[in-house]
């Protein structure tokens, strides 16, 4: 967990590291043209505080977002879905697990993963969040998935598990579980 958490950001397990995050670099790369060419986004990552950073840029950059975590209550999730529907926001910042089912946010165009998790059918659904009914625009999705670390290897495995996860599986969250001999050669680089 922690080489992943570093690979979103080193300050995310250590936190007075001066290393900068080339993630968040890239990101705002995109986002930056994104926002040129009048795109709105969804963006995902399963870690709580590497959203709080991503929050921060946004807050510096003076750029418009919506924000949902598990810890948002029912209601105030619904409120920030409408706002940003209804334009109020260009990026929204959601947590993997709160963004995977019942939201439908199709003012969105572009779907930003900033982060790889073990199940690809769960980040499948996250994504699925731009892609409903009323849509109206093509949909791209972004992976930001840092080079020669434990995050090429979790896609590396989402390419083999992904034919599993939805012939077999579809809708569980069996695909993720992961042996502990997949999870050392994932770390081992074997």
């Amino acid at each position: 967990m922690r080489l992943r958490r570093a690979c979103c950001n080193p300050s995310l397990i250590m936190p007075d590291s001066p290393v900068k995050s080339s993630k968040l670099e890239a990101f705002g790369e995109i986002l930056q043209e994104l926002l040129e060419n009048r795109h709105k986004a969804l963006v995902f990552s399963q870690f709580v505080d590497h959203l709080t950073i991503i929050r921060n840029y946004l807050d510096e950059q003076k750029i418009n977002y919506q924000y949902l975590d598990g810890s948002t209550p029912i209601k105030e999730r619904k409120k920030r879905v409408d706002a940003f529907q209804n334009g109020e926001g260009d990026v929204f910042l959601i947590s993997l697990k709160a963004g995977g089912t019942g939201l439908n946010l199709t003012a969105a165009d572009y779907v930003i993963h900033m982060d790889p998790w073990w199940n690809p059918a769960v980040e499948d659904q996250a994504s699925d969040r731009a892609h409903r009914i009323g849509q109206k625009r093509p949909v791209t999705i972004y992976r930001l998935v840092a080079q020669h670390t434990i995050e090429e290897k979790i896609v590396d495995l989402h390419h083999q598990k992904r034919d599993l996860a939805d012939s077999l599986l579809e809708g569980t969250d069996m695909s993720g579980k992961v042996s502990t001999d997949q999870l050392l050669q994932l770390i081992s680089g074997n």
